[in-house]
């Protein structure tokens, strides 16, 4: 019997990411994606362990999923494997369990992690170069530098893990890029990618910058960072200025348009991207669903792209 479902309802068969079906029922599926529904180290306002849920919902107002950029929709192709079972209070316990499931399905499958703040990279970092055996290239979408070296005299957390992952040699500083940094910082701080030999474009670089043509220095300087090796992509949405994701833990007013996030996806879709993350979607402070519509649409167009015949990883 068929479902009549509209976004605001809850399939009992098919409540995956655009309605993908249950990983056991396309076990051979391309992509996937899985929620990583974890908050413990979040420093100010808590809630994003709700955000995998929410994304989800969003995105089944995306109907067939066919998307107006690429002509075609990732469906076919895609499972979802539902949230991970992980610890909520203790963040070594996370870590110890989430890594071992990363590596199993990261082995097999294109993955897509909905967390979560942004602590749970450092893990899925972790199963990535443990997998490649070598360095990765990073992506990544903020507007935190997540560099500081300490997480408010913890000595890890949702703000460390950039610092942490060049310290133990998982991303290659050199082929390392962020986009949208504003937040405040010292100089130490907010330069430590770009002292160690990567990209930062600043939210303040990209000030007035709205379409393809006036984004295009920015697509091809990273473009000639990246170029040629796996790169994995993190996006945390409060890259967005609040106007446009409201719904996240620590808010940065002058960041980036949804239109513009978008636009470098799309620009940037022949990069050889090996997985992605989306992080710190809070929908306890989300306003009119802004937060995880605009985060449905960046996970579907990151799908799209890669469906439309992007690099396959090395």
């Amino acid at each position: 019997m068929n479902e009549y479902l509209f976004a605001f309802q809850t399939s009992t068969t098919h409540c995956g990411f655009l309605r993908a079906p249950p990983l056991p029922a396309r076990p051979d599926a391309r992509f996937v994606v899985a929620g990583v529904p974890w908050d413990g180290a979040t420093t100010n306002r808590p809630g994003a362990r709700f955000g995998p849920h929410e994304i989800r919902r969003a995105s089944h107002m995306l109907c067939d999923g066919i998307h107006p950029a690429y002509g075609l929709s990732p469906l076919t192709e895609l499972a979802d494997c539902g949230d991970l079972t992980l610890p909520n209070t203790s963040l070594t316990g996370m870590r110890a369990a989430l890594e071992p499931q990363a590596l199993q399905l990261l082995r097999k499958h294109h993955m897509v992690w909905l967390g979560g703040d942004h602590s749970i990279s450092l893990s899925l970092l972790r199963a990535y170069r443990a997998h490649s055996g070598r360095p990765l290239a990073l992506l990544h979408f903020d507007a935190h530098c997540d560099t500081w070296e300490t997480h408010f005299n913890e000595p890890s957390g949702h703000g460390t893990w950039v610092f942490e992952a060049l310290r133990e040699g998982l991303i290659d500083p050199k082929r390392s890029v962020q986009i949208g940094i504003r937040s405040s910082a010292a100089r130490e701080t907010s330069n430590y990618v770009a002292d160690r030999g990567g990209l930062i474009c600043t939210g303040r670089d990209l000030r007035g910058l709205a379409n393809a043509t006036q984004l295009a220095p920015v697509t091809a300087a990273v473009r000639q960072r990246l170029a040629g090796t796996p790169v994995y992509m993190s996006f945390d949405i409060d890259c967005l200025d609040p106007a446009y994701a409201p719904g996240t833990g620590t808010p940065e007013p002058g960041g980036l348009s949804t239109a513009q996030a978008l636009t470098l996806l799309e620009e940037l879709n022949d990069l050889n991207f090996i997985g992605m993350d989306l992080c710190e979607v809070a929908p306890p402070y989300d306003h009119a669903e802004l937060t995880s519509n605009a985060a449905s649409t960046l996970v579907w167009t990151y799908l799209c792209g890669r469906m439309a015949g992007a690099p396959q990883a090395a």
